[in-house]
């Protein structure tokens, strides 16, 4: 717990360490209650550096049994343990080696930071500040070292002994134990390093690089649970072949470790030769885990394993470069996915998740740049700003610059940077070297916070066949830039023709337009289009070249024909989904009813994709998906009831799925598999598309409808059918949803990450005693408030995924979030910050709602101990 006063850290402060580390060496004794951690490193003062001028080592909770400089043992008044961690007050004037005792209590590390232990299993988590909470160090991305770790523990609690790099020496310590030496020869910094003990189990598989080197691959799981990491090993395998493929990467040393636990904050970690995961990102099988658990195993063990070149081998300087290794590693993980599933189904689920997570960041309090030039807690800044939009920023550099002249400059970046700490002003330079361009105006989307909005206007002159298309672009004030700059935005765009195909044009002037992409680089401009023989609809920001939003001003008539006929498959489900949209939130906000037409325009649209037969099951699934209140409350803007969103959404699906009765029932029928699932990607898009059938079946609200629900519930041999039934009738509130409910966690909930979609369905139902059943789970003996996946399904979904029911006009929902938030935040600070992110839209809320959560957030702020974390959370959402 901290004090009310937040120390905050700015970019413009960033100074080189006075010290550098060379090679770290550590003893760990495993043991049950207090643990010893003994750490010789190898110190050198920087050039410049005064002599004997003071070292501040990092560390947190540690109790300091020795401490010796070249093997003598400092006296009591040569350091000081202090608040920051540890103070050697006049260390050599040259190079030294530096040894330390430390005891820690992983037993009660309840915030699952540095070493802890849960389940009977030792495992760290150092990213990006836990490495303090181990040993003091110089706890700091840019100080990088070698490592070799000596591990011992008892034979038989943990006969699995694991760090990073190579396994050099092992074998027997005497009195029951044993003991493990592990070296890693490439330097890195702290936070990727990582140990793990315990009782464990695994699978071995290997794969031999592009250079004959062989690789000796393991994933190691609790005990039982081994069957169900076949999934991951071959995602893994598939990895290193793609990435040795696209970005000629390869794997660097001799063995590859994963290890899942039931424990973890966070999706995975990439710790250098020894990935560790949250259990829920590696366990798979048919009866367990849906094809969505499949396809996120598959891009995180992907992500993780990209890491290696892009995190470890160049990391980044400093806590503020964090988008220099997440959003271009985002990046990788996404072209792998494009390329071994659907492009276009990845592109249009890529654009959803940042439109439904980084869209509403930048327009609430807690907005800031990718590149953030302050923050309180890094922690907290582990965004979809970060990760997301940092993605879509390298992806507009490689539109800007083409295949070629983005691959020199990215192969420039391996080259130079290999082994070191790197900014994103050194990203950005490679680039303009390679190309010869100058980038300056581009690295300010790195800068600058908030979401572009591009008006377009056009106007077709049929006498003189031009077309002219007037573009605009602003960009509203977020917290600490309230003015903002013209970016530099690549639009890819097409002029479909009253045939449904792209019409081809004589000459364009009033911007650079490079293979149809417009380059939008100032507030507005006027591109003037000659030889055009037709009428032209606008095709903008295809295969959502930009993370912008459109102001729309198209017809429906026009959006309507797109929604059918547009050559881009993201823009033909923008086109839809666009409509829906607009046509629902003008509802909901209190401006206009819905037309008759309108539910038929829509329905004739989703009719022509239903019945197609080029499109893709996957993309008729994600086009018949309408868009959620999420969307809905976005376009609204401001003054939300989230209660009338939920009403207005479920009339236009009952709508909707009353006008495609005939066609949901015969598609329905047609999509039957008697074959045994498989993760046959034909397969997987077949599933997809029953799934949303059933769910607007369901919508309609007949007894039929949840008869062929219940059917399929109780029939599935698979947990992707099961669950889309199960799905289907919760979200509609439907008949027999407490029953089917019932039987599901009585049928499968032993198994801890099954039970989780329970919890999770259980706080995402819209029915309005929603909340007293997610109150009786939570505060039910059995429940695990330790563990983070049990917290992020349960009050996670509640908050995030039923913001009808959490914003209750009542406040009861806002009330219970922050009780829950007091109880786990001694606990762990990482989730209790979660869960009050999920108020960071409260500005947005009609009158009512926002006074309560307004007092809700200023009575936690005046509590005496609440973490800094959540400090920071409270703190920023309540800043004017």
């Amino acid at each position: 717990m901290a004090s009310n006063k937040q120390e905050i850290h700015y970019l413009k402060d960033y100074r080189p360490s006075i010290y550098g580390i060379n090679t770290i060496e550590m003893w760990i004794d495993f043991k049950p209650e207090d643990m010893s951690v003994r750490t010789r490193v190898s110190i050198e003062p920087a050039k410049g550096t005064p002599a004997n001028a003071p070292l501040q080592l990092d560390g947190e909770e540690l109790e300091l049994v020795s401490l010796k400089v070249n093997g003598a043992t400092l006296a009591s008044d040569e350091y000081e343990v202090n608040g920051k961690g540890l103070l050697v007050k006049t260390p050599p004037a040259s190079a030294f080696e530096l040894e330390s005792v430390v005891r820690i209590k992983p037993e009660k590390n309840t915030q699952l930071m540095g070493l802890y232990r849960s389940n009977g299993i030792w495992t760290t988590q150092c990213e990006a500040e836990g490495f303090r909470r181990i040993t003091f160090m110089l706890d700091r991305p840019d100080i990088m070292a070698t490592y070799r770790v000596h591990l011992e523990a008892d034979r038989n609690e943990a006969p699995v002994l694991l760090s990073n790099g190579n396994l050099v020496e092992s074998g027997d310590a005497g009195g029951g134990r044993h003991f493990a030496i592990w070296e890693d020869p490439h330097p890195k910094p702290t936070y990727l390093f990582a140990v793990v003990a315990g009782r464990l189990e695994h699978i071995s598989d290997s794969f031999t690089t592009a250079s004959g080197r062989k690789v000796d691959l393991a994933i190691y799981c609790e005990p039982g649970k081994t069957g169900r990491c076949g999934y991951a090993m071959d995602a893994l395998k598939r990895s290193m072949k793609w990435d040795e493929e696209r970005f000629e990467r390869e794997y660097d040393l001799d063995v590859f470790n994963i290890v899942a636990v039931s424990d973890f904050n966070i999706g995975a970690m990439e710790n250098k030769g020894l990935n560790i995961f949250n259990d829920k990102y590696i366990l798979a099988d048919a009866q367990s885990a849906t094809d969505f658990d499949y396809y996120n195993i598959e891009r995180i063990v992907a992500h993780e394993y990209f890491h290696n070149w892009t995190g470890n081998r160049i990391t980044c300087r400093d806590w503020f470069q964090l988008c220099l290794k997440e959003g271009l590693t985002v990046y990788r993980d996404q072209e792998f996915t494009s390329d071994v599933r659907s492009r276009a189904v990845k592109r249009i689920e890529d654009a959803r998740s940042l439109r439904a997570g980084q869209f509403p960041e930048d327009a609430g309090p807690l907005a800031h740049p990718a590149r953030p030039d302050n923050y309180a807690k890094i922690d907290n800044f582990y965004t979809a700003t970060v990760y997301n939009k940092g993605a879509e920023i390298v992806r507009m550099l490689a539109t800007l610059l083409g295949r070629e002249e983005f691959k020199a400059g990215i192969d420039l970046y391996f080259e130079r940077f290999d082994g070191r700490a790197a900014t994103i002003e050194d990203w950005m330079g490679v680039f303009e070297e390679s190309s010869g361009r100058d980038l300056s105006h581009f690295f300010k989307w790195y800068t600058q916070a908030g979401t572009p909005e591009v008006g377009a206007t056009g106007m077709w002159n049929e006498a003189a066949q031009t077309y002219i298309l007037a573009l605009t672009q602003h960009t509203d004030p977020t917290p600490g830039q309230l003015e903002k700059e013209a970016l530099y935005i690549p639009l890819k765009f097409g002029l479909v023709g009253p045939n449904g195909q792209d019409m081809a044009y004589e000459s364009v002037s009033g911007a650079r337009v490079i293979d149809d992409v417009i380059i939008l680089d100032a507030p507005s401009c006027e591109l003037l289009f000659t030889g055009v023989s037709a009428r032209p609809v606008l095709s903008l920001l295809r295969g959502f070249s930009a993370p912008v939003k459109l102001e729309n001003t198209q017809s429906e008539k026009d959006e309507l024909f797109l929604a059918q006929h547009d050559t881009d498959p993201f823009n033909r489900w923008q086109a839809s989904q666009g409509f829906a949209t607009s046509m629902m939130a003008k509802a909901a906000g209190g401006k206009g009813l819905i037309a008759p037409a309108q539910l038929d325009g829509l329905g004739d649209a989703l009719r022509e994709c239903l019945t197609s037969s080029t499109l893709d099951d996957a993309f008729k699934a994600l086009v018949l998906a309408l868009p959620d209140e999420g969307a809905i409350s976005q376009a609204i803007g401001s003054n939300i009831d989230p209660e009338v969103v939920h009403f207005v959404r479920r009339e236009v699906l009952q709508e909707i799925s009353t006008r495609l009765s005939g066609e949901l029932n015969e598609a329905y029928e047609g999509l039957r598999n008697p074959n045994p699932a498989t993760q046959n990607l034909e397969e997987v898009h077949h599933r997809a598309l029953r799934n949303q059938v059933l769910n607007l079946l369901v919508a309609g609200n007949t007894a039929h409808a949840d008869e062929l629900a219940a059917n399929q519930y109780y029939g599935a041999d698979n947990m992707t059918e099961r669950m889309g039934a199960l799905g289907a009738i919760v979200m509609r509130w439907g008949e027999g949803a407490e029953k089917h409910l019932a039987h599901f966690h009585d049928t499968f909930g032993q198994n801890t990450l099954v039970r989780d979609k329970w919890l999770g369905l259980m706080a995402r139902a819209p029915d309005k005693n929603c909340l007293d059943r997610v109150r009786k789970i939570y505060t039910d003996k059995d429940f695990a408030r330790t563990n983070p996946n049990r917290i992020y399904a349960l009050i996670g979904s509640f908050v995030r995924g039923n913001v009808a029911q959490f914003t209750r006009a009542d406040g009861a929902g806002f009330e219970f979030a922050a009780k829950v938030t007091k109880e786990i935040d001694p606990i762990n600070p990482h989730v209790s910050a979660n869960i009050m992110g999920a108020f960071g839209q409260w500005r947005k809320w009609e009158t009512n709602r926002r006074h309560k959560a307004q007092e809700i957030m200023k009575d936690l702020l005046t509590q005496k101990q609440i973490s800094d974390e959540l400090r920071d959370i409270l703190t920023r959402s309540l800043a004017e």
